[in-house]
């Protein structure tokens, strides 16, 4: 079971001190007032600023302004981009302010900096007209790496992205270099996102359509979330290996990473869809309801591979659907009632953790116990949206059938007590043993 929802307050806050610098890490802070993300975060602006100072080691206002000071120098060195469109896509809401700021960390004007390495940007530029099956128009997409701790198993998480891809809005590439592509909103802004694993040492290369640009820094953070690149592997492993049912699958594999989301919503109709059928059924199913009520992509965007047709599905186009048109896809009267009423619920603000999983606080023992209170929602989808969307490290979705029979066949209940001593990494355990089964 999860641990206890009673939390000291010096926990509470300092599990708030945290969700706030990874908020300001996504560009929570660029323009909007601190006061406002310490309201979302369920405390006062004071409070916020002196546990983030205290638990951080920096001031809420430094974190953002490191953040977008390591954005554009590398915006700077990765990409031609011109010096205000990088100013304006780092968060900051001046040029003036943002040379001025640079000079005084770097003690080097942006100019200077892209002199410096635009001879390397030309080449990149020159390269990245293809990529594997999917031609890339330098003009129209941008290209930035992001860097994660090693080992990473990117083939093992393509499999499982590309398993579960929904028709119409994600593929994975089935070749060698194997690339995940979908398409995605963020704000207000829809586009076309890739990744591949980089030539660069630790890093994975991410491509997004130029129309992404004024959102790259909360899009690079669903990224590094969708892709896990935060995880600490090698901690993770030591850990878990040390159960004989997990070590034998670490050594062959590790590094494996618990898949995010760039959307729980989206998330959670997938796993609604999955429900007592199979991984493949659940794709079919997802697929006809992008077609039934997702927006087409009718204005090009670049890179557009032709896989990709659909915008992501959103709450308020579902819950405008009837639930008799959404059986029609193929599902039960009650499965189709879960999905029109769960939209209705994130847009009537009922239900509005999957609007924005990122802002919550919620522990996963509240998650659960709050999204199983909507009709049709069990455990098992709770915990494994809880694992993909809320990034719980611990969330465990232990009545899966699969996960028992990887254990060696075990009892629902037996599983529980094997579990305990794979916190907090059970989530990363979850995958080790679903692995077992491919």
């Amino acid at each position: 079971m999860d641990a206890p929802a009673e939390v000291a307050p010096v926990d509470a806050m300092r599990a708030r001190a945290r969700k706030a610098g990874e908020r300001i890490a996504s560009g929570a802070l660029d323009g909007q007032h601190l006061h406002v993300l310490a309201k979302e975060l369920g405390t006062s602006e004071r409070h916020l600023r002196r546990a983030v100072e205290r638990e951080l080691g920096a001031t809420p206002v430094a974190l953002a302004q490191t953040r977008r000071l390591l954005t554009a120098k590398q915006l700077l060195t990765d990409t031609q981009l011109p010096i205000a469109q990088v100013a304006m896509a780092s968060g900051f809401g001046s040029l003036r302010r943002f040379n001025a700021l640079f000079q005084s960390q770097y003690r080097l004007a942006p100019t200077a900096l892209r002199r410096n390495t635009s001879a390397r940007c030309d080449g990149q530029a020159q390269r990245a007209r293809s990529d594997g099956d999917v031609i890339v128009a330098p003009g129209d997409v941008v290209r930035i790496s992001l860097s994660y701790r090693p080992p990473f198993a990117w083939d093992a998480l393509m499999d499982f992205l590309a398993g579960r891809a929904i028709p119409g809005v994600e593929f994975v590439t089935g070749h060698a270099s194997r690339q995940y592509w979908r398409t995605i909103r963020v704000r207000e802004h829809v586009g076309v996102l890739g990744v591949s694993a980089s030539s660069r040492t630790n890093a994975v290369d991410v491509t997004f359509s130029h129309a992404l640009l004024p959102v790259l820094v909360p899009l690079l953070a669903q990224v590094r979330q969708l892709l896990d690149l935060d995880a600490t592997p090698v901690a993770i492993d030591a850990h878990l290996r040390t159960d004989a049912r997990l070590a034998e699958t670490i050594a062959v594999t590790p590094g494996r990473r618990v898949p995010g989301c760039v959307d729980a919503f989206e998330l959670a109709v997938r796993a609604v869809l999955g429900q007592q059928v199979s991984v493949r059924g659940a794709t079919t199913l997802a697929g006809r309801l992008i077609e039934l009520v997702a927006e087409p992509l009718v204005s090009p965007h670049a890179p557009l591979p032709s896989q990709l047709t659909h915008a992501p599905l959103t709450a308020e186009r579902l819950a405008d659907t009837s639930i008799d048109r959404v059986m029609g896809i193929g599902l039960p009267r009650a499965r189709a009632t879960t999905l029109v009423h769960m939209a209705r619920a994130v847009v009537d603000g009922s239900f509005p953790l999957l609007r924005d999983a990122s802002t919550t606080t919620t522990t996963t023992r509240e998650f659960v116990e709050r999204f199983t209170e909507l009709n049709g929602i069990g455990p098992w989808t709770a915990q494994y949206v809880a694992m993909r969307a809320l990034r719980s490290p611990d969330a465990f979705p232990d009545g899966d059938l699969a996960l028992r029979k990887a254990a060696g066949g075990v009892s629902n209940a037996e599983l529980r007590r094997l579990a305990e001593k794979w916190r907090p990494w059970r989530a990363y355990a979850a995958m080790y043993l679903w692995a077992r089964l491919t």
